[in-house]
């Protein structure tokens, strides 16, 4: 999870279909392409890229019409996977995650993979927004309560593990090469937060700075 810059005004849909008495939809074309495009077509919340099966997530839950206000509020219209949408779909989660439109994620938590073990961590324990948020992300790498579910969490630990692969690759590149344009416009590509799963990529490049200065411009 990455900081989003959402942009403005709103999609001219939102306050057209929030008027109607029924039938107002949240997903217009244009809310559809502000949304892919404002999230470089990444899930926020597994940041598995250019996704074959969008929805649109509210952050804040609009429970059938109880919070009516929430369906259409720009600000709470998110762009994720299927799977992501559907374990975040837990009481739990309704008032607790991090808003990353708002606030920078990377900031707060700490994305890490370690062997074959996805660890996401609040760096803050005591910050309850920050590790409700963490639990989330984690959830959703390792939730198998379903076959269905099983398989689509270890599709994105593979998607995760040859992103951070292509990466690692790199890192040893530019350590035998350090003055290897080539390598470095790889690297600054595979950090920057439109990159899938830049949360990790970063936060590895961040946590081995000694090994890696140069690379620190690009994670700013």
């Amino acid at each position: 999870m990455v900081k989003i810059e959402r942009s403005f005004p709103a999609p001219a849909s939102l306050e057209i279909e929030a008027r109607k008495k029924s039938g107002g939809s949240y997903s217009e074309p244009d809310v559809v392409r502000q949304l892919k495009e404002d999230f470089h077509n990444k899930c926020y919340i597994c940041e598995i890229k250019d996704l074959q099966d969008p929805e649109i997530e509210h952050l804040l839950p609009h429970k059938n019409g109880k919070y009516a206000e929430r369906m259409f509020d720009w600000n709470n219209l998110f762009w994720a996977c299927g799977h992501c949408n559907k374990v975040k779909n837990q009481a739990k989660y309704d008032e607790g995650i991090i808003d990353c439109c708002r606030q920078d994620p990377e900031e707060l938590i700490s994305f890490r993979l370690q062997g074959a073990n996805v660890l996401v961590e609040a760096k803050n324990q005591d910050d309850a927004r920050a590790v409700l948020t963490a639990a989330l992300v984690q959830e959703v790498f390792h939730l198998r309560n379903t076959a269905m579910r099983d398989y689509k969490r270890t599709m994105r630990f593979q998607e995760l593990n040859r992103e951070m692969n292509i990466l690692y690759d790199n890192l040893e590149e530019i350590k035998k090469n350090p003055e290897s344009k080539i390598v470095m416009r790889k690297l600054k590509a595979l950090l920057r937060k439109e990159s899938g799963f830049a949360a990790f990529k970063r936060n590895y490049v961040r946590e081995n700075a000694g090994r890696f200065p140069q690379l620190l411009q690009y994670i700013v």
